[in-house]
């Protein structure tokens, strides 16, 4: 085991030397590594197009996957013959069983649900939902605001999409404005108490901490919702405050949402 185990390390330095996110490495090694298991521990330089339509298939029949997971394993299996092995998978036509789309009814809450949801929430998590619906942004992109992605002056919310690059500007609701004017002053304190402390540096993707290595301390840097505590970066190790954690603001909303039915 191991040839796998120094596999699975060049897949990880790969994936940090191009800087996916944490999420996509753990993801990207979790199904490499169920694909060297699923055929017996046998090293991926020895396999090909069979054995990718095999395991493909193998998880749309027997583990009944979504096709978001199938493309997942897909995507990871990709990267692992394209950028590690130096494979090009274009040319092997992978025709493996796709996995079935279940077909969902979108819920779309009315004016009064998002009202009553509303009420039930209070503080940080009330003005953040509230700005999601006020803005129609993603639970991620909320998440991910800075500071200096609200614009006072002209009223706008600035959205950097990385992935999609197709960046965007918001009205800025005014029903939110004082609220958040708030906020932003509360986040000030903060990370001036923080940087006090020894800490007040924040994650920045990595061209920005390349060009701008001191960026990470600045205030407008600093995410719009951070988390109460400080934490340690699972990967640099550097002790700092990241942004609200997304599975926290779900159970918190869906739980109102309950709440209020």
């Amino acid at each position: 085991m191991k040839k796998d185990k120094k596999l699975l390390e060049l897949v990880r330095d790969k994936i940090r030397f191009k800087h996916y996110s944490l999420s996509t490495e753990k993801n990207y090694l979790l199904w490499i590594k169920h694909y060297i298991l699923f055929h017996g521990k046998k090293h991926p330089k020895d396999m090909g197009k069979e054995e990718i339509e095999e395991f493909l298939t193998f998880l749309a029949i027997k583990k009944r996957v979504s096709p978001t997971m199938q493309n997942q394993a897909f995507a990871a299996l990709l990267f692992l013959y394209r950028e590690i092995l130096g494979v090009d998978m274009s040319e092997w036509n992978i025709q493996a069983l796709r996995a079935k789309e279940r077909q969902y009814i979108p819920t779309v809450l009315t004016k009064e649900e998002v009202w009553r949801v509303l009420q039930n929430l209070n503080g940080i998590y009330r003005l953040m939902v509230a700005l999601m619906y006020g803005c129609g942004l993603r639970m991620k992109e909320v998440l991910n605001l800075r500071i200096k992605d609200i614009d006072m002056g002209f009223d706008r919310v600035y959205i950097w999409d990385s992935k999609s690059l197709k960046d965007r500007t918001l009205p800025l609701p005014q029903s939110l404005k004082d609220e958040l004017k708030v906020q932003v002053k509360k986040v000030e304190m903060i990370h001036a108490k923080d940087m006090q402390d020894g800490y007040g540096s924040v994650y920045l993707p990595y061209a920005i901490e390349r060009k701008f290595p001191k960026a990470q301390y600045e205030t407008k840097w600093q995410y719009l919702f951070p988390m109460n505590k400080l934490s340690r970066d699972p990967r640099s190790g550097i002790i700092r405050r990241h942004h609200i954690l997304e599975k926290l603001l779900e159970e918190i909303s869906l739980k109102r949402f309950r709440k209020q039915n």
